[in-house]
């Protein structure tokens, strides 16, 4: 059985439960490709909180989203099953609990060979994802997107926020640090050993400001040639996102990618091997217009028609 979207010519988009896409709502990894799955978490927020609500306002935009990418010319369910697998049960108020919960799914859909795209929630439930995955397929490379390192050791003493999730992923040997790099950071910070941490621990790092100089094409032969062919882990904070194309977040910088430059860098993964990918950190209460949702859900999109584009082109 293959698994797709309602048809929207025969039922009204406004009608029915809402579900990334109109996929159906099962909690099954057979005959399955990838998984859609929110985590509505956001008690490790160091700023505006909001963004447990992320998953629930990028499915009711993504109705809009129809099967064919005519920028690959790929039909995606020709290629693809996909579900909304619901959401990871999180603890509120509990960081470890959850990382535990979001452990244990991540690293039985990937035992299931499935493709897990998750949406969140703010950028801790990051760690719990690669803690999973990297039981199934050891360290990753990360493409990290994000106007912010979130390689801070600790806030107000504690180890585990938004902050943090990628000094503990090196530290617990998550991910393969010298395979992975962190591109769009901009922005405010507490000092230059901030960016210097961040190269410390073995991670390349392309700024934004690097990037306006060298070009977008320049940045995406770095990301490829730093990547390789490892399997990898793209997570895309969406404050990556200049505030006039994203508003609906919680730590918002200005200075950063418009829409159609962050589509046009994610279409240029292309040919990276990930298992996984995540979008965090979109703020509905703070979205005028659901413009932010809207995005969202096409990075969604485009990650899902990069693996459709890797069946069609038999990979």
């Amino acid at each position: 059985m293959k698994y797709q979207p309602a048809d929207s010519l025969e039922s009204p988009r406004f009608a029915g439960v809402r579900t990334f896409m109109r996929l159906p709502h099962l909690r099954t990894l057979e005959n399955v490709d990838f998984v859609v799955l929110g985590i509505p978490w956001d008690d490790a927020t160091t700023h505006r909180p909001g963004a447990r609500f992320g998953p629930e306002g990028i499915r009711r935009v993504s109705i809009m989203l129809r099967p064919w990418n005519p920028y690959w010319d790929v039909k995606i369910f020709d290629y693809l099953s996909g579900v909304d697998y619901g959401d990871v049960p999180v603890v509120p108020g509990y960081i470890e609990d959850t990382y535990a919960r979001i452990e244990a799914e991540f690293e039985k859909i990937a035992r299931a060979g499935v493709t897990p795209i998750a949406m969140g929630g703010d950028h801790s439930i990051t760690l719990g994802e690669l803690r999973g995955l990297a039981k199934v397929h050891g360290p990753l490379a990360l493409v990290h997107i994000d106007a912010h390192l979130d390689t801070l050791d600790q806030y107000f003493g504690r180890k585990y926020n938004h902050g943090t999730p990628f000094r503990r992923a090196v530290e617990e040997g998550l991910v393969d640090p010298h395979r992975s790099i962190q591109v769009g950071i901009r922005g405010s910070n507490y000092g230059p050993e901030d960016y210097q941490g961040t190269r410390d621990l073995g991670y390349e790092l392309i700024t934004m400001y690097e990037l306006q100089a060298m070009g977008l094409e320049a940045a995406l032969e770095r990301i490829h040639r730093r990547v390789g062919p490892a399997p990898c882990f793209i997570s895309i904070d969406i404050d990556a996102v200049d505030p006039a194309y994203a508003p609906g977040t919680g730590t918002p910088e200005v200075d950063g990618f418009t829409s159609r430059e962050i589509l046009r860098l994610v279409r240029g993964l292309k040919g990276l091997n990930f298992k996984a990918a995540d979008v965090v950190e979109v703020l509905p209460a703070l979205d005028p217009g659901e413009i932010t949702a809207y995005l969202g859900g096409n990075l969604i999109y485009e990650l899902i028609s990069l693996l459709a584009l890797r069946k069609k082109e038999g990979r």
